[in-house]
């Protein structure tokens, strides 16, 4: 009997191990957020604006994976693309501000006009869980000025 109990407890504690590794494959990668973003900026290349926007826009479409999805600002802050929010498309979010009152897409606009590119860290909502969590956001401006991006949750 305390074979089998000792047998349960070492069986219980190799799942409880495991469990944060089985948690982080519902979570994208800081190379997966940039790949999206490539693939993003290839499609709008070959596609288009409008047909890119459209894709992005699809909650079950090739741009949309876990918890990643792509969004897409004017230089101004209006968004023009989101995979997880389509309440947000022609808002402008330049004021919007995260759980610390830092304005991340300011930080976002700023960036791509000075670098072109790079990460900003802030606090968002996660879209399946809803909670409020760390996230990175990786964003690149393309040539018409508009910016891309896409961020991963660090929770």
């Amino acid at each position: 009997m305390r074979r089998i109990v000792l047998a349960c407890l070492v069986f219980a504690g190799a799942l409880l191990s495991l469990s944060p590794a089985l948690a982080a494959g519902d979570r994208g990668s800081a190379e997966e957020a940039i790949a999206l973003v490539k693939k993003g900026k290839d499609f709008i290349k070959a596609n288009g604006n409008e047909s890119a926007y459209t894709a992005f826009n699809d909650p079950k479409g090739q741009f949309v994976d876990r918890d990643l999805y792509l969004f897409v600002f004017d230089p101004a802050g209006k968004t023009l693309a989101h995979g997880a929010n389509a309440k947000l498309l022609g808002k402008n979010l330049a004021d919007l501000k995260d759980s610390d009152n830092k304005y991340f897409i300011r930080e976002f606009l700023e960036l791509a006009s000075k670098k072109g590119k790079g990460w900003v860290d802030y606090k968002w909502p996660h879209p399946q869980t809803k909670a409020i969590e760390h996230k990175s956001t990786y964003i690149e401006k393309l040539d018409d000025g508009t910016i891309i991006g896409c961020g991963i949750y660090k929770s």
